[in-house]
């Protein structure tokens, strides 16, 4: 499955100031009212990850007729997918985002389901850490597959 990526906002969260193509500059997925939200800030304005930030990353803002966009690297990811795993409200996007990994091949899926649930377990050899992912309805997979590209996305890595 492959995600369909945005682009990074247009403006620094913090003071409104347009992004310049090519300026480094810092993101964050942070716990919000309705969900995980991605805030990009200047480098300037940058005083570390907000309150209730899940993962955070330095991008460089795209420059025009630059090559397409970059996931978010993998170490963003996988600390994501851990701090995901305390938000029950979030177990769609956990699910599709380990999927993603598996798929990247930075995780692998074990043989066997211990307990006998839906859970998927997930080695990572990076880490040399398992993990385990309740199975998500693949209905409501779908419906956030736009919101978790939308946070993923880092523009060129800097």
């Amino acid at each position: 499955m492959d995600l369909p990526l945005r682009a990074p906002q247009a403006t620094c969260a913090t003071t409104g100031r347009a992004f310049a193509p090519g300026e480094p500059f810092h993101s964050a997925l942070v716990r919000g009212e309705e969900g995980l939200e991605r805030v990009d800030v200047s480098t300037e304005a940058w005083s570390g990850p907000p309150p209730g930030a899940v993962a955070s990353w330095r991008s460089a803002y795209p420059v025009a007729g630059a090559a397409g966009p970059v996931l978010a690297p993998v170490d963003v990811l996988l600390d994501a997918l851990e701090e995901l795993g305390d938000a029950p409200d979030e177990s769609a996007v956990r699910y599709l985002l380990a999927l993603h990994l598996v798929r990247r091949r930075v995780l692998r899926i074990l043989d066997g389901r211990p307990g006998g649930d839906d859970a998927l377990v997930l080695v990572c050899r990076r880490r040399e850490r398992e993990y385990r992912v309740p199975a998500a309805d693949v209905r409501a997979a779908s419906a956030v597959a736009d919101r978790l590209a939308a946070l993923l996305w880092s523009g060129e890595a800097a």
